[in-house]
């Protein structure tokens, strides 16, 4: 049984063919930024010019860079090139909105000794 197809999958793990998607959208690191919101927290920005004609002037203090889309919801976000409250707040809720696991729970036991976590995690890892 390819790993794949197991239904607990979707929960862990994104595809990689859906996981390349995501990854390959046009991106300019010097533009793209994180600016701050009063009501959805951070929005993603486009900085079109420092100076001359502005949409929205705001400090330079409020703009927090925005990572690459090669980490679109990455598993370990110690990876993440700017590990600001911006970048750890969208991907997390990305990883929330596509039922992926988001969040560590220390308080609670987690079965892992059993055969079939035991064959899929060597699975998933080492063959």
């Amino acid at each position: 049984m390819a790993l794949e197809d197991d239904p607990d999958f979707q929960y862990l793990m994104i595809s990689k063919k859906k996981l390349l998607e995501e990854q390959n959208q046009p991106f300019d690191g010097k533009k793209n930024c994180w600016i701050a919101d009063a009501k959805e927290g951070y929005l993603k920005a486009e900085i079109k010019s420092t100076k001359g004609d502005e949409e929205r002037t705001v400090k330079k203090d409020v703009i927090q860079q925005m990572n690459p889309p090669k980490f679109e919801k990455i598993t370990d976000m110690a990876n993440l090139t700017y590990l600001n409250e911006a970048s750890v707040l969208y991907n997390l809720k990305a990883r929330y909105q596509a039922s992926l696991i988001y969040v560590s729970r220390p308080y609670c036991y987690i079965y892992i000794y059993i055969y079939v976590y035991i064959y899929n995690a060597v699975e998933l890892f080492f063959l």
